[in-house]
C-alpha cells in the first residue's frame, strides 16, 4: 500500500515534485514564510525587551568571549556553540540590548531558512507557514529566541534536518538538501551534542535500514563536525570523553529512568528552571495547549495516511518524539526550553491537520471546524502572551537585582580584578566584572587555600543568603545585607586593594 511503512522508505514521491526540489521556487511561496519570520523577530523585540539582563547560563556562555568579565567555569554538559554564536557582538560590546537585537534578527532569519526547506513538501502550500506561526507564537520560543541559549538553535537544526532528509529521499541528487543535512546536524551538535543525536536518531535509523548512504554520511559528517571541539575538549580539560559524559550526567542529577512529564507541565506557567520541581500545576488554561498538541499531531498523521502522503508527517512526528524522549523520561527536573526541538517538529503535523480541517470541502461541519480552530487559536495566543509577559517581568526584576548587588559590591571596594564566591556568584560576578569560584558543587573550580591566598592580593567577596552562614574563611569579614543576600567582603577590598 502507498501509505504503508514501505511507502515511507521507498514509495512514490507524493510529498512534492522531485525535479524542482533543489531549484529556486517562485517568490510568492516564500512570502508567508518571510512574514512569519519577520513577525517573530518584531514580537521578540517588542515583548521580550532588549534591555532584559543576561541570565545565569547566559553569563557563563557570554563570559567565554566577552572582555567585560573573566570566563566563568564551563561545566561538562555545556558546549561552545553559544559562545561562538554571540562572539560577533559580545567580543567587542558589553551592550545587552545590542546582543538581544542581534539574536532576535538572527533567530528570525534562521526560522525562515528552516521553514523554507519544507515549502514544497506539502500539497497545501500554507502548512510550513502555519507551522512556523504555531511554533513562533509559543511563549517559550519568543522568550528564548533572543537569548544566548542553545535550545532554540537545536530546534532550528532539527527542523531543517528533517525537511532536508525528506528532500533527499525524494531526489537523491538534491545537493542543497544534502548540505542542509550536514549544516543542520552540525548546528545541533555545535550547541548540544547529545540533543543532536536524539533529534536525528529516526533519520539515522531510516537511512541505515534502507541503505541510503548519502544522507547517512551527511548526517554523520555534520554530527562529527559539530561535536569535534566538544570531544577534543573532553580529553584536554575533563579527563576524557567517558569522564565528561559521566560528569554531565551527574550535574543533571543522574540520567536514567525519570518520568518528568508532570515536571514539564509545572514549568509551563513560566518557570524557566523547575529544579526541584515542586508545587502545584498551573491553571488548566495555561497547560491546555500541551494536552492538545499530541492528539492534533496524531490527527495530522491520520489525515496524511488517508491522503497517501505519510512520509513528511511521520518523519516530523518521529523526530519530535525522539527529541522529547530524554527530557520527558530520562531527567529528574524540567525546563520548558528543553522541549523546543520537539515543539518545532510537532508543529508540522499539527499545522497540516489544522490546514486540512479549515480547507475541507463545504458542508455542515466546515463552519463548526472553522469556529473551533479560530477560537482555539485566539485562546492559545492570549495564554501565551500572558505567560510571556509574566515571565519577562519576573526575570527582568531578578536580573536587575543582580545588577544592584554588583553596584553595592563596587561601592564596597570590590572592583576588577576581583573574585566572588558563594550564592549566585557566577551571574553576579559577570555583572561585577569579577571572576567567580566555588569549592564544591557542580561548578567547583577552586579550594579554600586558593581563595584565602587570592583575598590577600585582590578584592574578594562571599555571597551568603540571610538564612545561611559564611564559609570558615569569611566568618570574620565585615558584611552588608543587600536584599536576600549578605555580602561578606575581605578586608583587602576595604583597604582599596586591587584598585
Amino acid at each position: 500500500m502507498a501509505d504503508s511503512t514501505h511507502a515511507l522508505l521507498t514509495g512514490a514521491r507524493r510529498a512534492g515534485p522531485a525535479p524542482g526540489l533543489g531549484r529556486v521556487l517562485p517568490s510568492r511561496r516564500d512570502v508567508p514564510l518571510a512574514a512569519v519570520a519577520a513577525a517573530f523577530t518584531l514580537v521578540q523585540l517588542l515583548l521580550v525587551r532588549p534591555g532584559m539582563g543576561l541570565g545565569w547560563d547566559e553569563t557563563v556562555y557570554v563570559s567565554q568571549v566577552s572582555p567585560h568579565a573573566p570566563a566563568a567555569f564551563f561545566s561538562a554538559p555545556r558546549a561552545r556553540g553559544v559562545p561562538l554564536l554571540v562572539a560577533p557582538v559580545a567580543s567587542w560590546s558589553s551592550s545587552t540590548a545590542l546582543l538581544r537585537v542581534y539574536l532576535a534578527v538572527l533567530s528570525g532569519l534562521a526560522l525562515y531558512l528552516a521553514l523554507r526547506v519544507w515549502r514544497n513538501l506539502f500539497p497545501a502550500g500554507g502548512v510550513p507557514a502555519v507551522a512556523g506561526a504555531l511554533f513562533a507564537s509559543l511563549w517559550v520560543t519568543l522568550f528564548y529566541g533572543p537569548q544566548a541559549m542553545p535550545n532554540y538553535w537545536v530546534a532550528i537544526g532539527a527542523l531543517a534536518c528533517a525537511g532536508c532528509f525528506l528532500r533527499v529521499r525524494a531526489d537523491r541528487h538534491d545537493r542543497a538538501a544534502l548540505w542542509g543535512l550536514v549544516g543542520g546536524s552540525a548546528l545541533m551538535a555545535w550547541m548540544r551534542p547529545m540533543d543532536a543525536v536524539w533529534a536525528v536518531l529516526p533519520l539515522l535509523a531510516l537511512a541505515l535500514l534502507r541503505r541510503r548512504w548519502r544522507p547517512l554520511a551527511a548526517l554523520l559528517a555534520g554530527l562529527v563536525a559539530g561535536s569535534a571541539e566538544w570531544v577534543v575538549e573532553a580529553y584536554v580539560s575533563y579527563g576524557g570523553l567517558l569522564q565528561r559524559l559521566s560528569d554531565g550526567s551527574a550535574i543533571q542529577g543522574g540520567l536514567g529512568w525519570h518520568v518528568a512529564v508532570t515536571d514539564q507541565l509545572r514549568s509551563l506557567g513560566g518557570r524557566t528552571l523547575c529544579r526541584p520541581c515542586t508545587g502545584g500545576l498551573p491553571n488548566p488554561l495555561v497547560t491546555a495547549w500541551w494536552y492538545v498538541l499530541p492528539p492534533l499531531a496524531l490527527l495530522g498523521l491520520a489525515l496524511a495516511r488517508r491522503a497517501r502522503r505519510t512520509p513528511p508527517t511521520l518523519i516530523a512526528l518521529a523526530c519530535g518524539a525522539s527529541a522529547a524522549f530524554p527530557y520527558l523520561f530520562m531527567i529528574g527536573y524540567a525546563a520548558p526550553r528543553f522541549l523546543l526541538p520537539a515543539y518545532a517538529l510537532l508543529a508540522i503535523p499539527v499545522a497540516d491537520a489544522l490546514v486540512r480541517l479549515v480547507r475541507a470541502p463545504g458542508g455542515t461541519w466546515r463552519p463548526v471546524a472553522l469556529s473551533l480552530v479560530g477560537l482555539g487559536l485566539a485562546l492559545h495566543l492570549g495564554v501565551q502572551y500572558a505567560v510571556l509577559a509574566h515571565t519577562v517581568d519576573r526575570t527582568t526584576a531578578d536580573r536587575r537585582e543582580w545588577d544592584r548587588v554588583a553596584a553595592a559590591l563596587h561601592r564596597l571596594g570590590v572592583r576588577p580584578p576581583c573574585l566572588l564566591t558563594g550564592e549566585e556568584a557566577i551571574p553576579i560576578a559577570f555583572y561585577s566584572g569579577c571572576d567567580s569560584a566555588a569549592t564544591d558543587g557542580h561548578n567547583a573550580n577552586s579550594t579554600r587555600a586558593i581563595i584565602e591566598e587570592t583575598a590577600r592580593r585582590i578584592p574578594v567577596a562571599t555571597l551568603v543568603t540571610v538564612s545561611g552562614s559564611p564559609p570558615a574563611y569569611a566568618r570574620t569579614w565585615p558584611f552588608q545585607q543587600m536584599g536576600d543576600l549578605r555580602l561578606y567582603v575581605a578586608p583587602m577590598a576595604q583597604k582599596g586593594g586591587g584598585a
